[in-house]
């Protein structure tokens, strides 16, 4: 044949061919002909200078080590700032060098995702092996893009899942990877976009049939770039962990500090306890007793497991599956408090009043042994007095805790944190993946009492380290802008209730608005208004307290298993109280700043992937349900039409201005409104309405409505008449000529 074969190919036979691998061999091996061995030099050549294989003209090997001069791809941007590099290519069976980036100091600026030609240089005892430094950068970061790759007669297309995309980009079939039609991929785009006609790509990795149930979940793990696979050298050094003995540790396991998870949970990170207090100067009061899974053990600063959680910032979770922070040797075995086991532990035992004021406090480093692992629905059962064959063993236990609680809920109210009450999603899929159920978890005193305990735990770490001028990274959570309070204060009115105004808004004048609207038929949307309003929650060196707790400090300390703030603050107390060597080191302490900035980064976006992910399950369980009318509340209004919570699923749709009835409709954008210019009508957020399901894709998330009816009067079906500004002013402007000739 005198089709030249592609790359992968070719090294995939000279890899399987050692012993007779030359140009002759490789052409005969392939029927390679005439002006197809001009191909096939330019193949061998650049195989060569991506050190893929190596040798003289005529006859070439495998390389299995990269050469001293290679062609790479800058690869990532760690929190430290440093930039790490792999090969440009890579297909052999062994894991992909990982490269240490060295700049000089007149290097050109350089982004993850460029590449350059570089030089290779080795080198021994380091966490790296490799270091390499600029020769030339060899091209920019391409534009990377998840989509479903299309196989046409004039050969392949990508059309990108991101709803927000809607670029197509050409695929020419050396750079297809062997995709098959239909198939989800990752490509990234080759070379500037065209005025005219589609720009290249070329698929990087195939991710496989993306109506796979499990791939939904998949597609926002590629798309926002969340590590999920990790080094070797992660899981290797998690197996070698073994379990802590007592030594001088505070021992614990007389107490029955158990834990309270959802049902599905895979580790317990956090176990509480509460008993009477006996001081005679307290009475009525409780010490209560939090126990903290010490990760700060396990995870020792520098180590490879250390640099790794710090990449990832934090556990993702989505409905079918989590991206751990830590290896599940670590999070699902060692650092989970299971019951009947010991476990190493940081703890804090809390001294409150009758009335809930927090007395005193005091850390421990320790050994614990759960007597059980509660649901959140045995824990209640037992609360509401029906326990079962576990809960019943502790039931004095759960007594004593639910009477702590009583008495902290007090001060709670006292304080008045912000009291949004919002129902959370809950996607139930069955084993193969498929969307079972779309409903609302359900929410018990069981949740609030151990949210109350974590937060006054998270509160007793942060005045610790502060008191002892101990660094650390505080939760920061600012008050709301004045353009979002700005935006809250017109929905509030146009759903006739009150918010303060010329005052500094406190947590109470939200509060006492969301407790006026509790029982109106605006009470969701007020309460997703409030939520929208406020500031985004980060964390930072800085103590700016934290607006909706209404707390003037705070930390995250309870759950280091999947937040790396939380490992930072354990290893800041370890250091205050001289728990250990594994306490919080200087280079940390110099860098508070770019990791608290890295890990509010890596907060987000696992946030809009689990977002992300939701929204596509929730397409996939409306795909079947084409034309079926629902109701919903108008929840968000823009120029190009408006969007609709559904009330059954709490899905969200759009209604484009094509879809909303007969007229044109003009936008206010202060009001943020719609005004129908026939009509008169006027439509504003939190309006109930009806509407029918014009489209659910699952790929991309998207759902698309027509309006039916508006607080209960019929809107008419749209027609096939353009709807859009230009096309208004048209109708009018024909209207306005055919009265004059009628005038004339």
């Amino acid at each position: 044949m005198n089709k030249t074969p592609l790359k992968e190919d070719i090294l995939k036979w000279v890899q399987e061919h050692p012993e007779k691998a030359s140009k002759r061999d490789i052409s005969k091996a392939f029927n390679i002909t005439g002006n197809a061995r001009v191909e096939l030099k330019k193949i061998l050549r650049e195989l060569r200078t991506d050190g893929l294989i190596s040798g003289s003209r005529s006859s070439f090997k495998s390389s299995s080590e990269l050469p001293p001069v290679s062609v790479l791809r800058l690869s990532e941007l760690d929190e430290n700032g440093d930039l790490w590099a792999e090969p440009a290519e890579w297909s052999l069976d062994t894991i992909r060098p990982r490269i240490l980036f060295l700049p000089k100091k007149n290097d050109a600026a350089l982004a993850v995702g460029d590449r350059i030609l570089c030089r290779i240089t080795p080198i021994e005892n380091h966490d790296h092996k490799l270091e390499a430094r600029l020769i030339r950068r060899i091209g920019s970061a391409p534009d990377l893009v998840i989509g479903i790759y299309r196989l046409g007669s004039e050969g392949g297309r990508l059309v990108p899942i991101d709803k927000k995309n809607s670029w197509e980009y050409k695929i020419a079939s050396q750079d297809a990877k062997n995709a098959k039609d239909g198939e989800l991929v990752e490509a990234e785009q080759v070379g500037p976009r065209k005025r005219l006609g589609l720009a290249s790509a070329r698929i990087i990795e195939v991710l496989g049939d993306p109506m796979a149930p499990r791939s939904i979940s998949l597609i926002a793990i590629h798309q926002h770039e969340i590590p999920d696979h990790f080094p070797d050298d992660v899981l290797f050094e998690a197996e070698q962990a073994r379990a802590v003995e007592l030594g001088e540790r505070t021992d614990l396991r007389n107490l029955p500090l158990f834990t309270i998870d959802p049902s599905d949970a895979r580790d317990h990170d956090d176990a509480i306890c509460a008993k009477p207090d006996d001081d005679p100067n307290n009475i009525g009061g409780h010490i209560v007793w939090v126990a903290i899974a010490d990760v700060a053990y396990y995870v020792q600063p520098g180590s490879s497991i250390d640099i790794e959680a710090r990449k990832r910032g934090n556990s993702s979770y989505f409905p079918d599956r989590v991206v751990p922070m830590l290896p599940d040797a670590l999070s699902g075995n060692l650092c989970s408090l299971h019951e009947g086991v010991d476990r190493a532990c940081m703890s804090v035992c809390i001294k409150l009043s009758a009335e809930g004021t927090k007395l005193d406090h005091q850390f421990h480093r320790g050994i614990m042994r759960s007597p059980a692992s509660l649901s959140y629905e045995q824990a209640q059962g037992a609360f509401d007095g029906n326990y079962d064959n576990v809960t019943k063993p502790l039931a004095k236990a759960l007594k004593d805790l639910l009477l702590a609680y009583k008495s902290a809920s007090k001060a709670r109210d006292k304080r008045q944190p912000l009291n949004l009450d919002l129902p959370e999603r809950k996607i139930v899929l069955s084993d193969d993946g498929e969307v079972l159920s779309v409903d609302f978890k359900n929410r018990f005193e069981a949740h609030k009492l151990v949210e109350e305990f974590m937060v006054m735990a998270n509160v007793c770490a942060a005045e610790t380290l502060e008191a002892n001028q101990e660094t650390l990274l505080y939760r920061v959570h600012e008050e709301p802008t004045l353009e979002k309070l700005n935006a809250l204060r017109e929905v509030v009115e146009d759903s006739g209730l009150k918010l303060a105004k010329g005052q500094v808004l406190k947590t109470h004048h939200l509060n006492k608005l969301l407790d006026t609207a509790e029982k109106s038929e605006d009470a969701e949307i007020i309460n997703m208004t409030v939520l929208r309003s406020m500031s985004q929650a980060y964390y930072s060196p800085s103590s700016l307290g934290h607006f909706g707790l209404n707390l003037r400090r705070y930390a995250h300390f309870t759950s280091p298993i999947r937040r790396y703030a939380d490992l930072i603050v354990h290893r800041a107390l370890i250091s205050t109280h001289k728990f250990g060597d594994d306490g919080l080191i200087d280079a940390d302490r110099e860098q508070l700043k770019e990791i608290g900035e890295w890990i509010s980064s890596t907060e987000r976006r696992s946030m809009l992937a689990e977002r992300d992910t939701s929204d596509r399950y929730l397409a996939a369980f409306l795909s079947d349900r084409i034309g079926l009318e629902f109701t919903g509340r108008i929840s968000g209004i823009a120029k190009f039409g408006l969007f609709v919570k559904l009330d059954t699923s709490g899905a969200d749709g759009i209604i484009p201005l094509s879809k909303l009835g007969r007229e044109y409709w003009r936008y206010d954008d202060r009001e943020r409104t719609l005004t129908g210019e026939d009509s008169g009508r006027i439509i504003s957020i939190g309006m109930p309405c009806k509407v029918s399901l014009v489209e659910a894709t699952a790929i991309t998330g998207g759902i698309s409505l027509e309006m039916l009816e508006l607080e209960g009067k019929v809107i008419p079906k749209s027609s096939s008449r353009k709807t859009s500004h230009k096309g208004r002013r048209i109708m009018r402007s024909k209207d306005k000529k055919r009265k004059r000739k009628i005038n004339n």
